[in-house]
């Protein structure tokens, strides 16, 4: 017995200089505090790519001779700051489930539960190649330790003006968070590349697919505890998120959909996840089930619970616009050297005594 409550402390000091080694604010929690939740993590990691041409996608400027110069430094050291922020998002408790976009492929997510200190907290990778041109997919980390995965399932969107057009699928995966079943998506909408309205079919063909497959759930499960996390592309308040998806905007009791935008009522308190043209907007997006918000199941949360994740060391001066914003991998095609153009989206599910 002694010897293992040594062997915590150890780690637990351990685990302290490797947060304050990466340079990233943290809050000590109290272990009660640490143990009663459930941080749930989404991040936009800004086109993490190996250095290596892949001939079955338009991944060529991200080699050590393309367009971008990418080389297996800077890859090694975009995925070390990655493993930092979500550290320090975990602050001092990792989050049990991470979503990620904009990563390539399975290699680069292997590294970073392998090769960085995450890899003590056996991190398990759920991902698969998308039909994205580009290659760029999303992906889902979890501790087995606390999310016991039941079902997964990668929905493809179909885009009904264009079948042949492809762009990332919808990642669903369920399981046991704590003594409750949680289902989550993982999404990456398509975006506003070629103009916003030219391109919103995209966005409103994603949330489309993503209500049907979270309607087929409620089927059985009427009650589920449904969490949706991702880049939509979009703010809260627009089209495709509040007609396309049904999404509203506050905890109102009419909801039809019963899905509340977590992130709308972020932005209504000024949070912000990404700045276009000098103006902050919330794109990285958290929606939860009513059922969630509740609290008449074991698994519950508030939208108190949720933030944004404004590290200092994520963010620069803003020398064009005013204010500070993110620090980024690239600008335009020349290297920055910082962590993402986005920044992180989390919230906390808690659990009821039974």
């Amino acid at each position: 017995m002694k010897r293992s409550l040594q062997h915590r402390v150890f780690c637990l000091f351990r685990l302290v200089f490797l947060v304050c080694l990466a340079g990233l604010p943290i809050i000590m929690l109290a272990q009660n505090q640490a143990a009663s939740r459930h941080r749930v993590m989404f991040y936009n990691v800004e086109n993490l790519f190996d250095p290596f041409d892949d001939s079955l996608t338009r991944d060529d400027e991200f080699t050590p001779t393309g367009q971008r110069y990418w080389t297996w430094n800077k890859m090694e050291t975009k995925i070390n700051g990655i493993y930092k922020v979500i550290m320090a998002v975990g602050e001092l408790d990792p989050p049990v489930l991470v979503g990620l976009c904009e990563v390539e492929n399975g290699f680069v997510l292997h590294k970073l539960v392998n090769d960085t200190p995450l890899s003590k907290f056996e991190y398990r990778v759920v991902h698969r190649e998308s039909p994205d041109p580009r290659g760029i997919d999303v992906a889902l980390l979890y501790r087995p330790d606390r999310f016991k995965v039941q079902e997964r399932e990668f929905v493809p969107v179909i885009f009904p003006d264009d079948s042949a057009r492809k762009t990332r699928e919808i990642l669903y995966v369920s399981g046991m968070l704590g003594s409750d079943t949680l289902h989550v998506f993982v999404n990456h909408w398509p975006s506003k590349y070629g103009g916003e309205l030219e391109s919103e079919s995209g966005r409103f063909a994603a949330a489309s697919t993503l209500k049907r497959k979270i309607d087929s759930i409620r089927v059985f499960y009427p009650q589920a505890r449904i969490l949706v996390m991702g880049d939509l592309n979009d703010e809260p308040e627009s089209a495709p998120v509040v007609e396309g998806l049904g999404a509203c905007e506050r905890n109102n009791p009419n909801c039809p959909s019963g899905l509340i935008n977590i992130a709308a009522i972020l932005k209504s308190r000024g949070f912000g996840s990404y700045k276009y043209q000098g103006t902050w907007g919330i794109i990285d997006q958290i929606i939860v089930s009513q059922s969630l918000l509740s609290g008449k199941h074991r698994l519950y949360t508030t939208p108190q619970k949720a933030a944004v994740f404004e590290s200092d060391q994520l963010l620069e001066p803003d020398k064009q616009y005013s204010g500070n914003r993110p620090f980024r991998t690239f600008i335009g095609y020349r290297y920055h050297g910082g962590f993402s153009d986005h920044l992180p989206v989390y919230i906390d599910l808690l659990e009821n005594e039974p």
